[in-house]
């Protein structure tokens, strides 16, 4: 019992000197250097406060302005202060570990409590915890970390040759351990065929995880062509492989069998590329294949046989394939040979690249853009890296084959590394052409051999002499050309500033603009499949709002469409009463037979005041002067002239039946002399009454004055025009009655003065626009006639 008693008093002792260990630590640890005391800021401070107390506490404490004795040691940690908190790293590690010293970033070393007498420190694999730290996590992750500038300037161009695999990860992300051995495990198969791997810490990274649309840990995706795709299914080893051969495009290697290796083959002219087969026991291509046909897709095009196919005996028997391992051939000009071969057990993909290098290009390529232009012809860096282009200019035309089959012959006896044998089509890069061929009177076919010095495009180039028909003579020509330039460099004698190529093999703008779309609405409709929501909602909220906007313009027009319907209806059934209706009828509008009108109100004693008298400052009224016989006519005629004014507000329209209120009219215009003295001198002698059908007055209620039209006929003479009708009309009815032709003359001769009336307000449009300009006379009244001058004459 007292043993015992001895044994927990041991172990509490124990306890309370690890505590008092802890304790003291954590002291030590508390009172270390703080940048946020220094600088005397919170830790929610922003960068711009932390620099604008920087400054200030810089200027205050440095050596040379300051003489007290610890300035040197207070500018200096306010220097470091400064420099932790201004960068999100540091600032970040100082605020999770409380760690300062530069010489141990986060993620490498021991963390923990180091300050006990100089050899004591808790590591925190102490309490086993897989997380809450790089360390903490496999180290195997720590190679893959990526941090933004370096995703942005490495691995995004990267991404066009091969693609990316990236784990998006943070501290304390439970789920992340639970898929860390599946993402080991894929690693360790993809990396060797070629695949890059990142890994993406949202604690460290947050800018680089907002910028690739991760926002949830952990998350898986895959970065291709700078374009990033999300993995949305269970994290297994075959998912993920899978994952990454969907994300290769399509199409990046054509499955190879008798019928078609010909045409196969042959089409190196037209794509300017050798041709690689890899023969194969498996019935699907390889990944590791997938992968170094998207590496080198701009240089070499990738076909597979599939050896345990019928279909391809003939292949393996024409080229003596051994079935037992896989081969690899390469085909350039001759297609019945092969230009190089390989086969291995194991095809490892340093053995590959190594193998395609080494048969980018065919012995005579087509300088086909300026990407080709560069790597064939190099510029030159120093003496023994000269390469010299031997360039042939020529065209596509039958008159040229038997020159470039000599050319390419040419080419193929060629084992001199620094000499490259190219040709360009004229017609296809004419400004190259142009710059070679200038001031000579010369003509394809030319070889020319040049050199490039710089990047700008300046070279040193030689034509040579005579041209180039293929002939031995030309032959001989060009190789003791070759030779003298080994010997001398300085035969080179022009120079000249080449343009950039002409890029024969780009696709047109439709082709591009086609295929973006398309990955444009491949990536939403990923999104919409797999809910992923918060991309995805600042696009549905721009379709959504595009949709409500439509489709409600469309239902409010709808329904206006339908009430003006409902509305022009009865008064259509209005309008025709008051136009087929007696004299008396005091109807308020008058239409024309459109569905689109013009409201008139009749002049009245009742619509006096209102539509005159009180009306608005800036209104104006235009009234039409009518008689019952004319009303049918001047109101048609008056409502095409003025309908394309009905938008204006400040415009009324109104018509006066003169034979009701003549004696309104007559005193309007004695009021306004001036109006009434152009009125007098037309009348002739002042023994004939005055006829006002057809005028107009545009009546300012507010500042009293009036404008006033008056009809000018401009129509042809109706009355001959409808007696040579009679005329003719009557000569075709001779065999008729009298009373018939007295009848159609009467008819004739009706028509003409309808016609004569409703050519009074032809100028009407016209005196309209000169009403809104305000260049029209005006006439001021004293005041407008009383309302017994409008009262209807009984």
């Amino acid at each position: 019992m007292k043993s015992g008693l001895m044994a927990g008093s041991a172990m509490l002792l124990y306890l309370l000197v690890l505590c008092g260990l802890l304790a003291t630590a954590l002291g030590n640890a508390g009172s270390e250097f703080d940048p946020y005391k220094t600088l005397g800021v919170t830790r929610s401070a922003s960068q711009a406060e932390i620099k604008k107390v920087y400054k200030r506490l810089a200027k205050e404490w440095h050596p040379d302005k300051n003489k007290n004795p610890e300035a040197e040691d207070m500018f200096i940690k306010i220097t470091k202060s400064y420099e932790i908190l201004s960068s999100e790293e540091k600032r970040a590690n100082f605020d999770r570990y409380g760690q300062t010293d530069d010489t141990q970033p986060y993620g490498h070393g021991h963390r923990g409590f180091r300050h006990f007498h100089d050899n004591f420190y808790f590591d925190e694999s102490f309490f086993n915890f897989p997380f809450n730290s790089k360390s903490g996590r496999d180290s195997a992750d720590s190679k893959y970390m990526l941090h933004f500038n370096q995703y942005i300037n490495e691995v995004v161009p990267d991404t066009f040759k091969r693609p990316y695999v990236i784990k998006i990860t943070s501290d304390w992300c439970f789920s992340c351990i639970h898929i860390e051995p599946v993402w080991k495990e894929a690693v360790q198969e993809l990396e060797p065929l070629g695949v890059g791997i990142g890994v993406v810490d949202v604690g460290y990274e947050r800018r680089l995880a907002n910028h690739l649309g991760a926002h949830r840990t952990p998350s898986i995706l895959g970065v291709i062509n700078g374009k990033v795709t999300f993995f949305h299914y269970a994290v297994v080893k075959e998912h993920l492989i899978q994952f990454v051969e969907d994300l290769l495009p399509q199409r990046l290697v054509e499955k190879v069998t008798d019928r078609n290796d010909r045409d196969f083959l042959k089409s190196w002219h037209e794509v300017n590329k050798p041709h690689v087969l890899l023969f194969d026991q498996v019935p699907v291509v390889p990944l590791l294949y997938k992968l170094t046909a998207f590496a080198y897709k701009d240089y070499v095009q990738f076909g597979y046989v599939d050896q345990g196919l019928s279909e391809t005996a003939n292949l393996l028997k024409q080229y003596n394939i051994n079935t037992y391992a896989p081969t690899m051939l390469v085909f350039k000009e001759n297609t019945d040979k092969p230009a190089d071969i390989i086969q291995a057990k194991g095809m490892k993909k340093q053995i590959i690249d190594e193998f395609i290098s080494n048969n980018k290009f065919l012995l005579a390529p087509r300088l086909v853009n300026q990407k080709v232009f560069d790597e064939l012809c190099p510029v030159k860096q120093f003496h023994r890296r000269r390469k010299y282009c031997v360039l042939l200019i020529t065209g596509e035309e039958d008159a040229f084959v038997l020159g470039n089959k000599a050319f390419l012959s040419l080419a193929s006896a060629n084992t001199n590394e620094v000499l490259r044998f190219t040709y360009v089509y004229q017609r296809q890069q004419q400004p190259l052409c142009a710059v070679l061929l200038k001031n000579r009177d010369s003509t394809p076919p030319q070889v020319v051999i040049l050199e490039r010095r710089n990047g700008a495009g300046k070279v040193l180039y030689k034509p040579v002499l005579g041209g180039w028909n293929g002939s031995e003579e030309d032959k001989h020509r060009l190789l003791e050309e070759l030779e003298r330039l080994q010997k001398d460099p300085s035969i080179l004698n022009h120079d000249a500033m080449l343009p950039e190529l002409n890029n024969e093999f780009a696709s047109m703008f439709l082709i591009r603009w086609i295929y973006t779309a398309y990955d444009y609405l491949s990536e939403i409709i990923d999104d919409l499949l797999h809910n992923n929501w918060r991309e995805m909602m600042p696009l549905l909220s721009l379709i959504f709002s595009a949709l409500f906007i439509l489709f409600g313009t469309v239902v409010i027009q709808a329904f206006s469409d339908s009430s003006e319907e409902k509305q022009s209806k009865p008064k259509a059934k209005e309008a025709a009463k008051t136009e087929n209706g007696s004299p008396n009828t005091t109807n308020t509008s008058s239409r024309p037979p459109k569905k689109n009108f013009v409201e008139v109100t009749e002049l009245t004693d009742i619509t006096y005041t209102s539509n005159l008298v009180k009306l608005r400052p800036g209104h104006i009224n235009v009234v039409l002067v009518l008689t019952d016989a004319t009303k049918n006519i001047l109101l048609s005629k008056f409502a095409k002239e003025v309908y394309s004014f009905t938008g204006s507000l400040t415009l009324h329209f109104s018509f006066l039946n003169v034979d009701k209120h003549s004696e309104w009219m007559a005193t309007l215009l004695e009021y306004a002399q001036d109006a009434m003295q152009i009125d007098m001198d037309e009348e002739e002698g002042g023994s004939r009454k005055m006829d006002y059908t057809g005028y107009v007055l545009a009546l300012n209620g507010h500042k009293k004055y009036l404008c006033l039209f008056k009809p000018v006929y401009t129509g042809e003479d109706a009355e001959g025009k409808s007696e040579e009708d009679a005329g003719s009309s009557s000569s075709r009815s001779r065999s008729g009655s009298k009373d018939e032709h007295q009848h159609r003359k009467s008819s004739a001769r009706s028509r003409s003065t309808t016609l004569q009336i409703h050519h009074k307000l032809d100028r009407l449009g016209l005196w309209m626009e000169r009403l809104m300009e305000g260049t029209l006379p005006r006439y001021y009244i004293p005041a407008w006639p009383g309302l017994d001058k409008i009262t209807v004459n009984k």
